[in-house]
């Protein structure tokens, strides 16, 4: 079996797990934002609780951990090509966004979210973006 193949496989399991979560946490944010009934207020703790630590967490790590292997496959050297410098700059960014989401998580849960349902329907754009520039850069390496 080529493990190349193998790892780049896992790699993009991982990464679309991982995008899953990155696009439907700030989505259920903006319900929650939106909602005043205690009940329902506790569904979307727990519901957001557990997307975030046992799917996006897990998912994000995997993602890194067979994106380095895969450049371990390639060859540390190709680091040097500016494509592959972007795509990590930008994987590098959604690494931040995921935490910042960790943060209104524990906004949320202490309930002190002071942000409004249409905040978190903009800031659900940028996984969004960024997995369009992170798929072009990679297919066709342009630089």
């Amino acid at each position: 079996m080529n493990s190349y193949l193998l790892f780049k496989s896992l790699h993009l399991i991982a990464v679309i797990s991982w995008m899953a979560g990155l696009l439907y946490l700030p989505r259920i944010f903006v319900y929650h934002s939106e909602n005043n009934n205690e009940i329902i207020i506790n569904v979307f703790k727990t519901m957001e609780r557990k997307l975030f630590y046992y799917i996006m967490t897990p998912a994000m790590v995997l993602s890194w951990i067979f994106g380095l292997v895969l450049i371990h496959e390639i060859g540390f050297e190709q680091l040097n090509n500016l494509w592959l410098q972007l795509k990590l700059i930008l994987v590098v960014f959604l690494t931040a966004y995921h935490f910042y989401l960790g943060l209104l998580l524990n906004q949320f849960r202490l309930d002190q979210n002071t942000k409004t349902s249409k905040f978190y329907r903009y800031i659900n754009e940028i996984p969004t973006l960024m997995l369009i520039l992170i798929v072009f850069i990679v297919i066709f390496k342009p630089i």
